[in-house]
């Protein structure tokens, strides 16, 4: 059973939209689970405090070593790896997403303030990773985002497996445009070829479609995809 393992100074934000829908019917069924860490559990001070200010000055408040280590060393097991949810870290995408559903266990540390003390990351070997190039106020909402990301990838966790196949970034691009009835719809109309029952022709539109998305919306992909294509 795949596991994420969250560490937060706001355990009362989870599990939240992770319980809704399929992904809570799946954690209901235990496809997966869901633990979520008190960071400031593990201060010892009368307190409970979890930040305080950086050396050599600047503004803003750093999570506290000490605490965030005890928190991680109390409760994760030897060989999971650990993320910290950061503008600096690697740019997420559906490959990592993969990577990630493979593991047994991931754990998630939720930044607050103006970050961590640098330490932490160094001494618990913890990789760092972004869902995007902007600012958050905290990492909380990023870790949604990742645990989304994969649960959708777990085995039984989605009604429809097929569908997975035909999602954007499944084959290096994005997915063509959708459409259901009613047939005309304020004078639009479906595309006569998705109409037509050839499943070939319509195989064909739907690739032709995401090509053409692709170059036009994201060229980073779509070179991506044409150098993939060349080899």
């Amino acid at each position: 059973m795949w596991k994420a393992r969250v560490f937060t100074l706001y355990p009362e934000i989870f599990p939240g939209p992770l319980n809704k829908g399929l992904y809570g019917k799946a954690l209901e069924k235990k496809l997966w689970n869901l633990e979520v860490i008190n960071i400031r559990d593990s201060a010892e001070d009368k307190h409970k405090t979890v930040d305080d200010t950086p050396f050599g000055g600047g503004s803003g408040m750093l999570l506290k070593p000490d605490v965030l280590g005890k928190s991680i060393d109390n409760n994760i097991k030897k060989g999971e790896r650990i993320f910290y949810l950061s503008p600096k870290g690697k740019k997420f995408d559906q490959q990592i997403a993969k990577d990630l559903s493979n593991e047994k266990t991931i754990n998630l540390v939720c930044g607050n303030f103006e970050g961590v003390d640098q330490r932490i990351l160094d001494t618990r070997n913890i990789e760092e990773i972004s869902i995007g190039d902007y600012i958050l106020s905290g990492g909380e909402s990023a870790s949604f985002v990742v645990i989304d990301a994969v649960l959708r990838l777990l085995p039984n966790v989605l009604g429809n497996e097929k569908s997975k196949s035909d999602e954007s970034f499944e084959n290096g691009l994005l997915e063509y445009p959708q459409y259901t009835k009613p047939q005309i719809w304020e004078k639009k109309s479906v595309p006569e070829v998705l109409l037509s029952g050839d499943h070939s022709k319509i195989k064909d539109w739907r690739l032709s479609q995401s090509k053409d998305i692709t170059r036009r919306r994201r060229p980073d992909l779509w070179k991506k995809y044409l150098d993939k294509e060349k080899k």
